[in-house]
């Protein structure tokens, strides 16, 4: 039986600014994309230093990079197949081959070593994921995709507010895409950026992202409306509201309170954990990141059972994700990854989002090793 209480695995943090923002947009009974979708962008585009272009969600994002880069039938990206299936459909929807690769087990980011053993002449993106906030060995992906011509479509879903090498994660590279859904780092309760210096992208993803009117946006944000026109390349109706840039401009003032609140909790974790020999830790430097989410590898491999005597303790877990290459819609090729499918076995995450206590962590810690004995 599950009690009453639950602590969660995550959830939105809202506060009275956000509620207030969304009013003031309501009020203005202007609920499409205008000033506050152009305010967010702007606010993005002086925290990473180089443009910022806002859409409806993290999946839109990178459906919108891949397919400004002008790839299609017959071409193939790399990419984890331990990531969430919004990672594959962004792909597929483009036409595009995703191709399944293993991870590295201790940080759970691409295995760079089997990527470079599934490169073809068709390969045209490596689409590193930043899981659980990490962004494994990025200076290699790059150096790999430079050596090979390739472009970069980080998928940092997970990844808002950390730094690489003293660098701000969107800040650099090649193409970043980011989510704002309900229980990322910040959210706009639903929503996603893309980060690039590339300016022939960016007019890409402005104009697609409007159903492919050639320079809708501008009119969207000086308040009017496209009548005369012309559509060059596919569209799809991906452009953000008013409502969620309004309450995405107040999580984003709320950046610095949120990550010292999440890294705080993760090491608490780590503090109380990390000297249980049946849990193995992954490879992240909390001082540089902002955890989205708190994975612990489990030794015993008998991690449903563990889900299911915690839920009964009052604590939510989840498994961050199954494996793609072994859902119908990507399994064509039969492929075998036993890294990742072994992995996928131990794989637990659990609750962290701001408005935990450390009494909580230390419940949800207890009661866990109370379980794995």
């Amino acid at each position: 039986m599950i009690p009453d209480k639950l602590i969660r695995l995550s959830k939105s943090v809202i506060g009275d600014a956000e509620k207030k923002a969304v009013m003031g947009v309501l009020d203005r009974e202007y609920l499409g994309m205008g000033k506050e979708v152009q305010e967010f962008e702007d606010l993005l585009t002086r925290h990473f230093n180089r443009p910022a272009v806002c859409v409806n969600t993290g999946t839109a994002a990178l459906h919108l990079a891949l397919q400004a880069l002008g790839i299609g039938p017959g071409d193939e990206v790399l990419v984890q197949s331990l990531t969430y299936v919004a990672s594959f459909q962004a792909i597929s929807a483009t036409g595009v081959r995703p191709v399944a690769c293993e991870v590295d087990p201790s940080t759970i980011t691409i295995d760079i070593k089997d990527a470079k053993k599934r490169l073809t002449d068709r390969t045209k993106v490596i689409m590193p994921v930043h899981y659980a906030s990490g962004m494994g060995e990025l200076d290699d992906i790059y150096a790999f995709a430079k050596e090979n011509g390739l472009r970069v479509v980080e998928d940092a879903a997970h990844a808002f507010g950390g730094y690489y090498n003293g660098k701000k994660v969107g800040s650099f590279g090649d193409i970043a895409c980011f989510s704002f859904d309900g229980i990322k780092n910040i959210t706009s309760g639903e929503g996603g950026a893309i980060v690039t210096d590339d300016e022939t992208v960016l007019q890409k993803i402005r104009d697609a992202r409007l159903l492919g009117v050639e320079k809708d946006t501008e009119k969207r944000y000086s308040g009017e409306r496209s009548w005369d026109f012309d559509v060059r390349y596919q569209g799809w109706r991906y452009h953000m509201s008013n409502i969620m840039a309004a309450i995405g401009i107040e999580q984003f003032k709320r950046l610095p309170e949120f990550a010292t609140r999440r890294q705080s909790l993760a090491k608490r974790y780590r503090n109380n954990l990390g000297s249980i020999d049946s849990i193995e830790l992954l490879d992240l430097d909390l001082s540089n990141i902002v955890p989205h989410i708190f994975v612990i590898k489990l030794k015993s491999g008998k991690r449903d059972d563990i889900r299911r005597l915690l839920l009964e303790q009052g604590i939510q877990t989840g498994v961050h994700y199954q494996p793609n290459h072994i859902l119908s819609l990507y399994n064509g090729d039969n492929k075998s990854l036993p890294v990742t499918e072994e992995l996928f076995h131990k794989l637990l995450s659990l609750p962290l989002h701001p408005d935990l206590k450390e009494t909580d962590i230390d419940y949800i810690c207890s009661k866990l090793i109370e379980c794995l004995d």
